[in-house]
């Protein structure tokens, strides 16, 4: 049976305190993130922000060819929606939910109202900004310089310190597309992880096997990204739950 779905399993909204979270929540929506829903599109404009908890949503940019990369993931460690904040409103990129589950969203303008108390809430969402562009930056650094099988390690990895799960469902065209590669690339690659008993792949499931086995593969970027997004919250206290009821827009 799964726990029962809860703002706090979202790393951002359990960091905020509880004063601050009660004048927040009843705006809280839990929302279903099917496969491939597309939260926005490019130039469009951002109506909600996404609190992911179980879901896994995908920042990439497509290209006028078709081919697309994947810029960066966001999970249960962030927000989706950084622009309403920094004053774009609008962004090139399109956000796709990557892995299906949950998420609690937030209206634009009551978000804005959160962020303009400058509160705790704000300094949350400034910080995983700052770690959000690092994962950016290291993603196209790594896409430059690193061969595809380390950066499928590193997608893994990314991917699964936000899945609940050791078995993420996956298929190879997929991660191709996330990792901007040809699918054959990531067919040599996954085979040879296969091969050395680090990962299980059958039928767009991958199990991973032995994650200090893909971590030994993994280029530096993936130790790059995760040190910096601790580095950037490791002072922050968490809650102890809440007792808060939350609406739901839709049957979960």
């Amino acid at each position: 049976m799964s726990p029962p779905h809860s703002p706090s399993q979202n790393y951002l909204l359990a960091a905020i305190p509880t004063a601050e979270f009660e004048s927040l929540a009843a705006n809280l929506e839990l929302v279903a993130m099917p496969l491939g829903k597309i939260l926005y599109e490019p130039g469009g404009q951002l109506q909600h922000a996404y609190f992911p908890t179980t879901a896994i949503v995908s920042l990439h940019y497509v290209m006028a060819s078709g081919a697309s990369a994947e810029a960066a993931g966001v999970g249960n460690e962030g927000v989706v929606g950084i622009s309403l904040f920094m004053g774009g409103d609008t962004t090139p990129s399109s956000a796709v939910v990557q892995t299906a589950g949950h998420a609690y969203r937030l209206d634009r303008h009551l978000l804005m109202q959160e962020f303009d108390r400058a509160g705790l809430m704000q300094r949350l969402l400034l910080r995983y900004t700052q770690a959000l562009i690092t994962q950016m930056m290291q993603t196209a650094a790594c896409n430059r310089h690193h061969s595809v099988e380390q950066q499928l390690c590193r997608w893994l990895l990314l991917t699964l310190d936000r899945a609940p799960s050791h078995e993420l469902i996956m298929t190879q065209e997929l991660v191709a597309s996330m990792l901007g590669v040809r699918r054959e690339g990531v067919t040599e690659a996954a085979g040879k992880l296969q091969h050395a008993g680090f990962i299980r792949y059958r039928r767009g499931h991958i199990t991973v096997l032995d994650r200090a086995g893909l971590e030994t593969q993994a280029c530096e970027c993936y130790a790059v990204v995760k040190k910096e997004l601790s580095r950037l919250l490791c002072d922050v206290r968490y809650r102890q739950g809440t007792s808060t009821t939350i609406r739901s827009s839709q049957p979960v």
